[in-house]
């Protein structure tokens, strides 16, 4: 069984359903495989848990406004 993972910011659910649907059909197409043995696993994290280029990344997007 084939698994896609992701590790994103937080999203809505709407944005949540549009990825798994995209990422699924993207993957089936590539790989032939049938769409029903996919599962994808959405991991997110909040921008205080991210790092980039030394600092948070809500730092840095605070820095950017």
């Amino acid at each position: 069984m084939p698994v896609i993972r992701v590790d994103i910011g937080t999203i809505d659910a709407a944005q949540k359903k549009q990825l798994i649907e995209e990422l699924t059909e993207a993957a089936v197409k590539v790989t032939h495989i049938p769409k029903p043995a996919f599962s994808v696993i959405i991991q997110e994290h909040k921008d205080e848990n991210y790092g980039v280029g030394g600092l948070t990344l809500d730092k840095v997007r605070k820095s950017r406004t």
